[in-house]
């Protein structure tokens, strides 16, 4: 009998147990799902472009020199407004910094305009005015390229690097090479993704250098101070 009774006894206090603890519901541990990582976009990648340019050259020359009676001096402009075509190929890093190559060639053969004045035993000078032979013109750079992105679509740049330029003349032959450190800046808009329209300045040589000058007495080693620089207007792809 007393068996049976404590055997009641617990299964009641058991069941009591239960419906005390019925009440209560357990506590689970707190899930926190991580925020998703900001999703940086990939401005990388090559890019080729084409460009229309306007390019203008320059020139200030000076030569002295004698022949078997006198001594002359000639000091000189001479000018050249080209014409041109522009490829460009180039690796974009990041929307910051890109590395670009250019490569121009003149259109068509743009005579020059020519004024000198020319001094005969230091006496008082003549002037003549005229125009040069056809030209052509070739140049290449590479350059660094600093980038800016003012908004989603619009950049502005600039362009630090070196290159090479070369002028000929039908007449004179090879009027300049010349190697010198080049600038540049400009701006760019995006009208897709991939495709965009860039206008810059670029300043393709400032130099102090010399050629030969053709006289009818002869052939005269001069100095010149040559500028060169293009304005360009184009488009270009990037894959």
């Amino acid at each position: 009998m007393k068996k049976f009774t404590l055997s009641v006894v617990t299964v009641l206090s058991m069941s009591a147990f239960a419906i005390a603890g019925g009440d209560i519901e357990p506590v689970e541990p707190e899930v926190v799902v991580p925020a998703p990582a900001p999703i940086v976009e990939d401005d990388s990648g090559v890019y080729l472009g084409v460009a229309y340019s306007a390019a203008r050259y320059k020139g200030d020359f000076y030569a002295d020199f004698y022949d078997s009676m006198d001594y002359y001096q000639v000091f000189g402009k001479y000018d050249v407004d080209f014409n041109a075509i522009m490829a460009q190929a180039g690796y974009k890093f990041n929307k910051y910094l890109a590395l670009e190559g250019r490569y121009w060639h003149s259109l068509g053969s743009p005579e020059a305009s020519v004024s000198a004045d020319y001094y005969v035993n230091y006496a008082n000078p003549v002037n003549i005015s005229g125009r040069g032979g056809d030209h052509k013109m070739k140049a290449w750079g590479i350059y660094v390229k600093p980038m800016y992105p003012v908004t989603d679509k619009f950049d502005i740049y600039a362009l630090l690097g070196y290159g090479n330029v070369k002028i000929s003349e039908d007449y004179y032959g090879e009027l300049l090479d010349e190697n010198d450190f080049q600038w540049g800046i400009g701006a760019l808009y995006k009208f897709t993704e991939n495709l965009s329209l860039f206008v810059d300045y670029v300043r393709l040589l400032d130099k102090n250098g010399s050629f030969i000058y053709h006289d009818i007495s002869g052939d005269y080693n001069a100095d010149l101070d040559s500028t060169l620089y293009t304005i360009n207007v184009g488009l270009t792809y990037k894959f």
